[in-house]
């Protein structure tokens, strides 16, 4: 039997493949970084961007952006954090060396190939995307089901329902059709808040009490069913329109009100002195917040699509920073409470948040400024990771342990 944590097998592998979150938290940490940026000056100075006209004939940026920020990014994290995950939940080792550079591998190629300045077949960046969510969903898999772990057997399907999403925004973009391809970014979007709500109703209270030293409070059933029912048929919703208005009205205050109960058990307040726990707290009200202005402004389309920046900016991926950084540090056996000062870096993606999705429904006029402000402060935000964390990831663990 493989020993997975046996500080007396010396392990050759170079330390960013020895477990997923190495170089899917660096992979994608760097192009958030970079893609924001790229984004902007192709958007409102194309005269000085790095992407010509062929780029943009063949991967138009309005699918480029979303998609990019969705399964470039936060997918990459999700995986990474699954992929560390499993084998803690498990016991089971999971994907490391050769097999954990494949999966990378094919994320990689196809961020890649969406940024190449020429015509190629997107059927070429589909496949590799495909491979890359087909691959770590059956490495999530391959450790969950031998030891019958029902409770999280639910994140293997979630990849490939991943998937089959991602194939159908290729499919949107090579048919031009960008209705289809909004309709399944808003899915995606409602996908990675459930994904929260099952990751963040365990982590968060649960990093909350062992600091504070108090006894975590017991999930009560009937709102994390409720939760997830609510969460899921926003998804669905979202993809395929099938419900009034009314009815999405109503889910969205249900789900809104439900997150603020669950969120209100978890004694926040209490964590004002650590960043790495308040960080968790501000990401995650920023989904009940959102839910219940979208439930507000139903009827304007133009608020309710730019609220929803408001979560995927000050949710996904402020709870992404503040995860990455929080995992880094325990899985290279250095203390979590002890490792570089990411403060600034907290603050600046609820800030990023605000001023992409607050301020430019007050004050329209500037939208611009307040695009270009976003975004520097989302760049300094996740530049601030890339910097002081690649070392980190780079590197093998302190205690010379495996992973």
């Amino acid at each position: 039997m493989l020993n997975i944590d046996d500080p007396a097998e010396i392990d050759k592998t170079p330390a960013i493949w020895r477990l997923g979150f190495r170089p899917f938290f660096l992979g994608g940490a760097s192009v958030a970084a970079l893609y924001i940026p790229l984004w902007l000056m192709g958007w409102f100075t194309p005269q000085y961007s790095l992407f010509n006209s062929e780029f943009w004939a063949n991967v138009v940026p309005l699918w480029w952006h979303p998609h990019e920020m969705l399964f470039g990014f936060a997918m990459a994290i999700v995986c990474g954090f699954l992929l560390t995950a499993v084998q803690a939940w498990t016991n089971q080792p999971t994907i490391t060396g050769r097999a954990l550079m494949v999966t990378f591998g094919c994320w990689l190629i196809a961020r890649l190939m969406l940024l190449l300045p020429m015509n190629i077949p997107l059927i070429l960046p589909a496949i590799f995307d495909s491979l890359f969510l087909g691959l770590s969903a059956l490495a999530l898999w391959r450790c969950i089901y031998p030891v019958k772990q029902w409770r999280n057997i639910g994140f293997p399907i979630m990849l490939v329902v991943a998937l089959l999403v991602n194939l159908a925004s290729y499919y949107a973009l090579s048919e031009r059709n960008f209705s289809l391809s909004t309709q399944l970014w808003q899915g995606m979007i409602w996908w990675l808040a459930m994904v929260i709500t099952i990751v963040g109703g365990r982590v968060i209270p649960f990093f909350t009490a062992m600091k504070i030293q108090q006894s975590k409070p017991d999930p009560i059933n009937v709102l994390e069913n409720a939760l997830l029912l609510a969460m899921g048929l926003l998804f669905i919703q979202a993809i395929s329109h099938w419900f009034p208005k009314g009815v999405e009205q109503a889910l969205l205050a249900v789900a809104g009100i439900l997150h603020l109960v669950r969120f209100a058990r978890w004694q926040a307040h209490k964590t004002l002195k650590e960043p790495m726990l308040w960080s968790l707290h501000i990401s995650y009200l920023s989904l009940p917040i959102t839910l219940l202005l979208m439930a507000i402004n139903i009827d304007n389309e133009y608020a309710y699509r730019t609220l929803l920046h408001l979560f995927a900016i000050g949710g996904i991926a402020s709870l992404c920073l503040s995860m990455i950084s929080r995992v880094s540090l325990g899985h290279t056996s250095r203390n979590i409470y002890q490792g570089p000062n990411m403060t600034w870096a907290f603050l600046c993606l609820p800030l990023a948040a605000v001023l992409r999705a607050g301020i430019p429904l007050l004050m329209p006029e500037y939208t611009q400024i307040w695009l270009w402000a976003a975004g520097a402060c989302w760049f300094v935000g996740f530049g601030l990771f890339v910097w002081f964390y690649a070392p980190i990831l780079l590197r093998p663990r302190l205690d010379g342990r495996p992973g």
